[in-house]
Order: C-alpha cells, then sequence, then structure tokens
C-alpha cells in the first residue's frame, strides 16, 4: 500500500497546520493513503501541537481510519482513511488549541458521510491566530452554506487563552453534492455590526471601550452608515476563564460579509483591540472584494469538490489561500485559476479565483 501513498511536504508555503488540515480532509474523502512529512516546519515549534493531533484523531475516528505518528511533536504521520460515518464525534485539544480550526479539517468530511453527524469541539472558541468562534457563526457559516448545505453551531461554553475550556457542538447533515458558488458582485456597505465582549474578571467597561473606539475609528471612512456594535460580559456559567476581544461585520447590498477582529490580552489597551478590528474591516473593505482576508482560504476545499465552476472575488491572494490552493489541486485534480480582476478603478487590488469543481458525490445518499 506504501507505494500508493500521496506524499505531501508540510513544510512548503504557509509551512503550518493549514496544510495537515486541507490535506488529512481531502484524503478522507477521496480515500486517498497520505504521509505528511516535515509537519509545521516554518513554525517556532515544529511538529503536531495539540489542536493538530485532536484534529487528526477526530478525521481518524470520523472514518475509522489508521493514523500513525500521532503524538505532540510529529513531524511525519500517515494516514490511511476508511469510510466516513456519522454519529457523535468529540475533538478535545485539552488547551486554547482553536475549536474553529477543528471544525475546518471535519466539516468537509462529514458532508459526505453516511447520516447526520455531532461534533463536539473542545479548546479555545476565542484564540490567537485561528478564526474568533463568532467569526464562524457570523461570516463564515452564511458563506459557506451557499454551497448548498446547512450546518447548526451551538456555543455551549467559551474558552480563552491560555486553558481553553470552551465547547461548540456543530450539528450537520451528508449532502449528495456541494454546488458552485459565484461571489464576484460586491454591492454596496449596507450595515455595520458586531460584538465587543469581556468575560471573568474583566469589566463590561472594556467592552464599551473596544466599542467606541472601533466606531471612532470607521466613522473617519464611513460617515452615513448606523453602526452597531454590542458590548456584551459573557455571562459566567458559559465561559471559562478571563478573556476580551471584537468582531465587526460589514454586510453589502449583494449579501456579501466582511469583517475585522481583534483580541484583548494583558496589557493591551481596549481601544488598541478596537481600532485593530476597525482597521483590519477597513482593509477588507477597501480592496473591492467580495470575501475577507480570513474566508478566502476556508472557502478554497469546498470550491474544489463542488460540481462546476465557482468564482470568487477577493483581495491580494493570502499565502493560506496560495497554499489551500496548491494542496487541493495536488490531492482532488481541481483547476484554479487566480487572475487579476479588470476593475474600472484601477487603484482596486482585487483578484478572481476560479475553480472547475471535481464535483464529489456522496456515494452514501
Amino acid at each position: 500500500m506504501d507505494g500508493d501513498r500521496v506524499e505531501i511536504d508540510g513544510g512548503i508555503m504557509e509551512g503550518g497546520g493549514q496544510i495537515l488540515r486541507v490535506s488529512t480532509a481531502l484524503s478522507c474523502l477521496l480515500g486517498l493513503p497520505l504521509r505528511v512529512r516535515r509537519i509545521r516546519a516554518g513554525r517556532s515549534q515544529p511538529g503536531l501541537r495539540p489542536q493538530h493531533l485532536s484534529g487528526l484523531e477526530m478525521v481518524r475516528d470520523l472514518c475509522d481510519g489508521k493514523l500513525n505518528g500521532g503524538e505532540i511533536g510529529s513531524t511525519e504521520i500517515t494516514f490511511t482513511p476508511g469510510k466516513i460515518k456519522g454519529g457523535t464525534h468529540i475533538a478535545d485539544t485539552k488547551t486554547a488549541g482553536s475549536v474553529c480550526l477543528l471544525m475546518q479539517v471535519a466539516m468537509p468530511c462529514v458532508l459526505f458521510a453516511a447520516s447526520p453527524s455531532e461534533l463536539h469541539l473542545k479548546g479555545g472558541t476565542n484564540a490567537e491566530m485561528a478564526p474568533q468562534i463568532d467569526y464562524t457563526v457570523m461570516v463564515f457559516k452564511p458563506v459557506v452554506e451557499k454551497f448548498n448545505f446547512t450546518f447548526n453551531c451551538d456555543i455551549k461554553r467559551r474558552g480563552y487563552y491560555p486553558q481553553g475550556g470552551g465547547e461548540v457542538v456543530v450539528q450537520m447533515s451528508p449532502v449528495k453534492e456541494l454546488s458552485p458558488i459565484n461571489l464576484t458582485e460586491r454591492g454596496t456597505v449596507t450595515k455595520i455590526y458586531g460584538r465587543a465582549f469581556v468575560a471573568g474578571a474583566l469589566p463590561i467597561k472594556l467592552a464599551k471601550d473596544m466599542s467606541a473606539a472601533a466606531v471612532r475609528c470607521i466613522r473617519r471612512e464611513i460617515r452615513d452608515l448606523y453602526i452597531n456594535i454590542q458590548p456584551v460580559r459573557e455571562p459566567d456559567d458559559q465561559a471559562v476563564g478571563t478573556g476580551s476581544g471584537i468582531i465587526i461585520v460589514a454586510e453589502t447590498s449583494t449579501g456579501c460579509l466582511l469583517a475585522g477582529s481583534s483580541l484583548g490580552k494583558r496589557g493591551k489597551n481596549a481601544d488598541k483591540v478596537g481600532i485593530e478590528a476597525a482597521e483590519m474591516l477597513l482593509q477588507n473593505l477597501k480592496h473591492g472584494g467580495t470575501v475577507d482576508d480570513s474566508l478566502q482560504d476556508q472557502l478554497i476545499i469546498f470550491m474544489a469538490l463542488a460540481k462546476g465552476v465557482s468564482r470568487v472575488k477577493s483581495g491580494p491572494i493570502t499565502l493560506h489561500t496560495q497554499t489551500a490552493i496548491h494542496f487541493a489541486e495536488q490531492l482532488t485534480k481541481a483547476k484554479f485559476t487566480v487572475t487579476k480582476s479588470g476593475e474600472e478603478d484601477p487603484s482596486k487590488d482585487t483578484y478572481i479565483i476560479e475553480c472547475q469543481g471535481i464535483g464529489m458525490i456522496n456515494p452514501n445518499l
């Protein structure tokens, strides 16, 4: 069997956990045995961290697969997938490792399972270097559902760095196949809303300060829109530990959603957190694309699996997206092209990501 393993170099391009997530999910879906070497070679602590390992173990369990090399710090794994089944699956990072990254690896797999799935994902809900759970619910979910599937995401408990302890339950039913998407018309911004949150030992005043600073920053660029960023204190029985942060979403007339977000940490002024998120949002609005920088790469795997041609207009292509495209093409044989968008306004740095998907059919339905 070993001669037929697909060899993946985990140290090229973005060189992080994303290579592992994309290639394991596709291995599981396509029934391709996999060997990944040089895992996270580009990182200060190379090899598997707890969140990567719990993601791999969940995919292994989802499809009754075999995983070798699954230890913390391991820089090489082999994975042999079996048949994807539904049911209840638990993944616990036991750290503040991101539940959203666990969702990224599992979701494409359970879409093609034999029966509905319920995923209990435990770890950090609002973690650095990953989308916040609020982003997943407010931006990722409504956009990715355009591929013609739905899922339910119930935030049971929030967990923050360093201890984690959050839990999210994701429920989804399998589909026969995915429809392509066409996100090329940006439209005009019709509303801006969001939430600034504090939890644990932090006073609500911090949330109000983050919100106010963000609104002031956006007002300098966008004067005529009502901006509604709710300051909230997470209920003590629904949050573990102490954390704070903000997410701001801009919705457009064509239904596009673009966001900016930031997390608080000790010694970081609340105004700075609000301003960071606002500046990220404005940056994402400036390029004229229909998706923001955080969503770009998350859509690639679904575009590759969908039936027909998907087109997405984006700002400059991130290294994460280039990496996702590289491995999606290598494993699925889907064909991606990225072209500079012929904008009327040459100052806009926009691109069209186009993909001829493979039209994956769920063999179980």
